[in-house]
């Protein structure tokens, strides 16, 4: 029901999903009646792989948290999160309010063990005609050392899942690849990310600038959720310029448009590999369970790309795989540290300090 279009968007996207995959079954979750009519448009009312969950509420795109987590129990994104929780469904995908989505989220299914907050992370295309992992793109705009530190420990094991590396590459996004560069928040994690490549549990590469997203220097970029909101942001919006203008100029004079003739294989291919709705469908990595975004202004053809992310991630069972490898990566609490935890804490009382 989210996003900017709703079921008009979703319904198809999802009946055009299972007919290229055999193996999934999806679940509609949302005002029965709206969700009955565009099946019925599509002629999918009675399809045997797609059944129909009523929730009375929708959490608008304006929503404070406070009323998706508290008011609207019954919202579309909580009981889809809800089949998650209960074991009906193995992944939740929406087009809602992203903020709202990660609270409830985070509410419904809880964290890992180990993980402070849940981040969101994403694909890119880049110049080796493979996928960078980015992360966090928004979930957490103020972040500390350990934070990041968690999140290429949530990425590699994304990545070892998904792309069947053992040991991915991580890189810190900074302004210069110097060690001298960049704001505390960066220099101090690179030490944490240093010394987990000197134990052999990352494969920190170092310090990358913008450009080493898209020439794939690295298989995981790091960031904080504001700089990398900036970035996703920002690259959708010149791969959309990119198009555009290609378009504008091919069209502009008969011999120009002879050219594009010429070309149009190749003008196809570009405008395919460049589409940022074949990269759409962001997971909230460090949950109990599978949760994927996708952007709330995307066409079926867009959400049927986050279908598919999540239904990738089912197959290669990444939440397992994920949940073993920050069970076994995360730092363990020291045993002296574990003793001051045991120790009885100090009592603050009013005017009084300990």
């Amino acid at each position: 029901m989210g996003g900017d279009h709703g079921p008009s968007v979703t319904v198809p996207a999802a009946v055009s999903f299972l007919a290229a995959e055999a193996g999934a079954n999806l679940i509609l979750v949302g005002k029965s009646d709206a969700i009955q009519a565009e099946l019925q448009k599509l002629r999918a009312v009675d399809h045997p792989r797609l059944s129909v969950v009523n929730a009375s509420e929708v959490v608008t795109m304006d929503d404070p948290l406070e009323v998706a987590l508290r008011r609207k129990k019954d919202s579309s994104m909580r009981v889809a999160i809800n089949l998650v929780k209960g074991g009906r469904a193995q992944a939740c995908v929406s087009a809602g309010n992203t903020g709202a989505l990660m609270a409830v989220s985070r509410y419904v299914l809880k964290t890992l063990p180990g993980v402070d907050r849940p981040a969101i992370c994403t694909i890119l295309p880049n110049q080796k005609d493979g996928p960078t992992y980015m992360l966090d793109l928004g979930a957490n705009v103020d972040c500390e050392p350990q934070h990041l530190h968690q999140f290429a420990l949530m990425g590699s094991a994304l990545v070892s899942a998904m792309e069947g590396k053992a040991k991915p590459t991580v890189g810190l996004l900074n302004i210069g690849e110097e060690d001298i560069k960049g704001n505390d928040l960066v220099k101090r994690t690179a030490q944490l990310l240093r010394l987990d490549h000197e134990r052999g549990i990352l494969n920190f590469y170092g310090n990358v600038e913008g450009n080493d997203i898209f020439e794939g220097t690295t298989d995981i970029v790091v960031c904080d959720g504001f700089v990398g909101n900036v970035v996703l942001k920002a690259s959708e919006g010149v791969g959309r310029f990119v198009k555009n203008a290609l378009t504008t100029e091919f069209r502009r004079n008969p011999l120009n448009m002879l050219g594009a003739l010429i070309a149009r294989g190749a003008i196809t291919a570009f405008s395919r590999r460049m589409n940022p709705s074949r990269y759409n469908g962001a997971s909230l990595l460090g949950l109990r369970g599978l949760v994927f975004k996708s952007h709330g202004g995307e066409n079926a053809y867009g959400y049927e790309f986050a279908i598919r992310r999540a239904y990738e991630a089912v197959h290669h069972d990444v939440l397992s795989r994920i949940s073993k490898s920050i069970a076994e990566l995360m730092p363990q609490p020291t045993p002296a540290s574990q003793g001051l935890e045991a120790m009885p804490q100090p009592q603050l009382t009013e005017n009084k300090t300990a």
